[in-house]
C-alpha cells in the first residue's frame, strides 16, 4: 500500500517584493519573473512531497488574471494536488498584496507536474495525498482528465517530430 500524506505535509509559502528590475516599461512585473517564482515554488513544494530532488514535466495551465507594481507584495502558494508513481501534480496560486491597503488580489494561477528523481536523474516513486481543503479536493477530483489532456498533447508532439 502506497503511503499517503496530506497536503498541508508540503504546502509551501513564499513571499517576494516587487522591484524596479522584475518590471516592464508599463510598470508591471513581468510574466517570465512570475513564471520563475512559480516553478521555484512548484519544486519546493514537491522536493517536500517527496523528499528527493525533482525536475518540472510540465507547466499545464497558466492564468495571468491580474498584475503587480512594483512595491507590492506577490504572496505565493504551493500545495501537491495528486500524484502518480513518480509524479507531483503541484498547484500554485499567487496573490498580490497592495502595501497601502494590505488588499489581496489572486493574480496568477498554474498547474505543473514534478517528477521524483534519483541521484542519476532517474523517476522514483512518490507517496499519495490526502486533499484537505474543499479547493484540493476538486482539484484532486480532476487529476485524472488533466492527465488524459497532457498525454494527448505528448502523444501529438511526439507524433508530429
Amino acid at each position: 500500500m502506497t503511503k499517503l500524506l496530506p497536503t498541508s505535509f508540503s504546502k509551501t509559502i513564499q513571499t517576494k517584493l516587487v522591484l524596479p528590475p522584475d518590471t516592464n516599461h508599463l510598470g508591471t512585473i513581468f510574466g517570465g519573473t512570475v513564471l520563475a517564482y512559480i516553478d521555484e515554488i512548484a519544486a519546493i513544494t514537491a522536493m517536500r512531497h517527496s523528499g528527493t530532488a525533482v525536475v518540472t514535466a510540465s507547466i499545464d495551465t497558466v492564468n495571468f488574471l491580474s498584475s503587480a507594481r512594483v512595491g507590492d507584495i506577490l504572496i505565493l502558494e504551493g500545495v501537491v494536488i495528486s500524484t502518480g508513481t513518480t509524479s507531483m501534480e503541484v498547484y500554485v496560486k499567487v496573490e498580490c498584496q497592495h502595501l497601502e491597503t494590505g488588499e489581496r488580489t489572486t493574480t496568477t494561477t498554474a498547474i505543473l507536474t514534478m517528477v521524483a528523481v534519483n541521484e542519476e536523474g532517474r523517476p522514483i516513486p512518490v507517496c499519495g495525498i490526502i486533499p484537505e481543503t474543499e479547493e484540493e479536493k476538486s482539484l484532486y477530483e480532476s487529476a485524472q482528465e488533466r492527465k488524459k489532456r497532457r498525454l494527448k498533447i505528448r502523444n501529438f508532439t511526439t507524433e508530429s517530430n
